[in-house]
C-alpha cells in the first residue's frame, strides 16, 4: 500500500522507521519530513494546511492511507477533509481533536462523566481570570485553552507566577486564544497512557513516562518532552485497568454518544495521585518523544494496527510487544524552550547510530550545503533499546556522547523515577 506521511518531527520520523519495516508497504511519501525522515520515504513539497492540495496529491499518486502525525493538522479538520474526498485517514476529526485542542472542552466532558481530573475553572476575561487567582490559594496550575506545542502549561508556586501566567496567556505569548483554564495542581506521579480506537473498541499500547522540565531534577521549564522510556513501572496491570475503567471508556463512550466517535490513537496524559490516576490532559496523536520509544518496543507491523484503527477492525486486534525496556534522550538547542539558534552543524550521528540498539530520530534538522545542521529547539531524539531501562539509558547516554554539536543541551537524568524505583526491569 501507498502511505502519505503528515509531519517533520521525531515523532514522525519514528512512525516513518516503523512503518518502513512492514510488508505491506508499497510506497511511502512524506511533507514536510526532514532528513531522517528522507531515508524511509520520498519527501513531497506539500503544505499540510493546504488541505485540497493534500487531498489532490493523495488521489494523484494513488495514496491508500494518510498518516497525520501532528495535532494542528487535525484540531484544523484535515481529517475531515480528506475522508470527504474518499481518502481514508488515520487521526480524528475535527470535532473529535477538541479532546486536544480545547482543554476546557475536554475538563467539561470529564466532569459531565465522572471522569477523575483536577478542579478546574475557565475563563475567557483576563480581569474574571486574575480575581479567580487572588482568591485562591497556590499551588495552581495555568493552561491556555488551545494548542500550544506542549508548553501552554505553568505550574505555579505562587499567585503571583500563577498572575503571571494569566497575563502571558492573554498576551498571546501561546497562540491567538484569550481563553485559560485555571485548576488545582495534582501531586503524584506522571504517566502517559496510549490506545488505539476505531469509534467503538480500544486497543491499549505500551505504556510510557516523559520528561516535560527542561532540566535535571524536573527543574525549567515545562517543554515539549525532554525524554521518555517504556514501559513505566507505575502503569502496571491493575493501574492500566484503572485508567481504562475510569477514564479512557468513559470518554470513548462519551464521544460516541455525542456523534463524535474517536478514531486515532488517543492520549492520555496522566497522574498517579493517591486517590488512583486522574487525567492531567489528552492528546490527538502519539506523543512526542512516546512515539519513539514505543515504536521502538513494537515488535508487530504497525501499519495493519493503523489499518484496523481507520476501518473498525480492531475489536479482535492484538499487537505484541517485545520485553525490552526503550529509553530516548531528546537533545535540544540551548536556549530551548526559549530562543535559541538554528543552523548549527551536527556531526557524529553515524557513530552514534552504531551502537547496538540504538535509533537516533530527527526532530529539528535541515540540510545545508550537504551538511546536516540543526532546525528547530528539539532536533534530535537518542533512542536505545536494551534488557532492562537502566541499560537501556547507558546505551543512550552513550550515543549522544558520540554526537558532535556544541550548540545542544540535553537533561542526563531520564528515567530516574524508574531506576530509583528498582525491580524488575529497572
Amino acid at each position: 500500500m501507498n502511505v502519505l506521511l503528515i509531519g517533520g518531527g521525531g515523532r514522525e520520523h519514528a512512525l516513518a522507521w516503523a512503518m518502513a519495516a512492514s510488508p505491506l508497504l508499497a510506497r511511502m511519501y512524506a511533507a514536510p519530513g526532514n532528513p531522517g525522515i528522507a531515508e524511509h520515504a520520498e519527501i513531497v513539497r506539500l503544505d499540510p494546511a493546504d488541505h485540497a492540495a493534500v487531498a489532490r496529491f493523495a488521489g494523484a499518486n494513488g495514496v491508500d492511507l494518510v498518516v497525520v502525525g501532528p495535532e494542528a493538522p487535525l484540531c484544523a479538520g484535515l481529517g475531515d477533509d480528506l475522508e470527504s474526498a474518499g481518502i481514508p485517514v488515520f487521526g480524528p476529526s475535527r470535532a473529535a481533536a477538541r479532546l486536544e485542542g480545547s482543554k476546557s472542552f475536554t475538563k467539561e466532558l470529564a466532569r459531565a462523566n465522572a471522569i477523575p481530573t483536577a478542579a478546574f475553572a475557565h475563563f475567557t476575561s483576563r480581569e474574571a481570570a486574575a480575581a479567580h487567582v487572588a482568591a485562591r490559594e497556590a499551588p495552581m496550575v495555568v493552561k491556555a485553552d488551545g494548542l500550544a506545542a506542549g508548553k501552554g502549561v505553568t505550574v505555579c508556586a505562587t499567585r503571583a507566577e500563577a498572575g503571571e501566567a494569566v497575563e502571558a496567556v492573554f498576551a498571546g505569548a501561546f497562540g491567538p486564544g484569550a481563553s485559560v483554564v485555571i485548576e488545582d495542581m495534582l501531586a503524584g506521579e506522571e504517566a502517559s497512557f496510549f490506545v488505539l480506537c476505531d469509534g467503538t473498541h480500544i486497543l491499549p499500547l505500551a505504556s510510557a513516562q516523559d520528561h516535560k522540565r527542561a532540566l535535571d531534577g524536573d527543574e525549567g521549564p515545562n517543554t515539549g518532552g525532554m525524554g521518555a522510556y517504556s514501559p513505566a513501572p507505575v502503569m502496571d496491570e491493575q493501574m492500566t485497568g484503572l485508567v481504562l475503567d475510569r477514564i479512557i471508556e468513559p470518554t470513548v463512550s462519551a464521544m460516541a454518544r455525542a456523534g463524535t466517535p474517536y478514531r486515532g490513537v488517543l492520549y492520555a496524559g496522566l497522574m498517579i495521585t493517591a486517590n488512583g490516576p486522574e487525567l492531567i490532559e489528552y492528546n490527538v496523536r502519539f506523543g512526542d518523544p512516546e512515539a519513539q520509544v514505543l515504536m521502538m518496543r513494537l515488535k508487530s507491523d504497525l501499519l495493519p494496527a493503523l489499518v484496523a484503527t481507520v476501518e473498525g477492525g480492531l475489536k479482535h486486534f492484538d499487537l505484541r510487544w517485545r520485553d525490552d525496556a526503550a529509553l530516548t534522550v531528546v537533545l535540544a538547542a540551548k536556549g530551548y524552550p526559549g530562543s535559541y539558534r538554528s543552523g548549527e552543524e551536527i556531526r557524529g550521528l553515524e557513530r552514534a547510530g552504531a551502537i547496538d540498539g540504538v535509533e537516533v530520530f530527527h526532530a529539528g534538522t535541515a540540510l545545508a550545503d550537504g551538511r546536516l545542521v540543526s532546525a528547530g529547539g528539539r532536533v534530535l531524539d537518542v533512542t536505545a533499546r536494551a534488557a532492562t531501562i537502566a541499560e537501556a539509558r547507558r546505551r543512550a547516554y552513550a550515543a549522544v556522547d558520540l554526537i558532535d554539536w556544541p550548540g545542544g543541551f540535553c537533561r542526563r537524568d531520564i528515567a530516574w523515577r524508574a531506576i530509583a524505583r528498582g525491580g524488575a526491569g529497572a
